[in-house]
């Protein structure tokens, strides 16, 4: 059972996809959360509007996390929080050598960046306290990069990377720090390249269980590591890809 009363979450992208079925599912546990997102202000109201109606509070913090100061201007919202779970991220679907300077920035800084800064912003909290949880969101493309995906697979194989490294440096504190890395979910990011039936059927026959994951299926292990029950798991990057990274 997970129980996070009392705990504040802090959740990057958390208007919609996996990062609102996070929060949510989070909510659910008990905890109070901060959602941050940055150009979906309807879908934001609804994320928000469940988890008040959970009896939780829940905190907009609309931020770009390409900005080089955004980690600032989401700790002036929320100083000190429980949970940190860096969702968000930006991919382009592109062949590698039609890849702009642009494009390559906005994909670190969003996917990267911004996590090392929100770490420096938060982690200390979480050592005074001696209690804490930073779950990065990594992609089964960490090990099975698409080929039109060259920096999105390389950002999130680099996060990963810092998490680990990170959770070394953090576990005597009781600080525990993993990655979840998603396969093929259906979400709404997905859901154009999904709808071409030669792209679904390309994309199913690389996936061992057979079919797509919901959001859903990533929400058990993100409550495992955020509950005491998971107090031993650190360093991990565990894979909610339907085998997919075995193939």
């Amino acid at each position: 059972m997970c129980n996070l009363n009392g705990k504040t979450v802090l959740i990057t992208g958390a208007s919609r996809g996996i990062g609102r079925e996070f929060a949510i599912g989070l909510a659910k546990c008990g905890a109070d959360l901060a959602i941050n997102y940055f150009n979906m202000d309807k879908n934001a109201e609804e994320t928000k509007n469940t988890i008040n109606s959970l009896g939780r509070k829940c905190t907009f913090i609309k931020t770009d996390l390409r900005d080089e100061d955004c980690a600032e201007k989401i700790f002036e919202k929320v100083k000190g929080v429980d949970i940190l779970v860096l969702n968000a991220s930006i991919q382009y679907r592109k062949s590698w050598d039609k890849i702009t300077v642009s494009e390559f920035n906005e994909q670190i800084n969003c996917n990267l960046r911004a996590s090392m800064l929100l770490i420096q912003k938060y982690a200390p909290h979480m050592k005074q306290k001696k209690w804490g949880r930073i779950i990065t969101v990594g992609s089964v493309q960490e090990i099975k990069p698409h080929p039109d995906m060259l920096v999105y697979s390389a950002s999130k194989a680099a996060q990963t990377l810092m998490a680990k490294s990170l959770a070394l440096q953090l576990a005597g504190f009781g600080v525990t720090v993993n990655n979840i890395a998603p396969g093929v979910i259906l979400t709404d990011r997905n859901t154009e390249a999904l709808s071409d039936e030669e792209y679904y059927k390309k994309a199913i026959s690389k996936i061992p269980v057979g079919y797509c994951g919901q959001t859903s299926d990533c929400l058990g292990i993100l409550k495992l590591l955020c509950s005491d029950e998971g107090k031993y798991i650190t360093g991990q990057n565990i894979f909610v890809d339907g085998g997919m990274g075995m193939q």
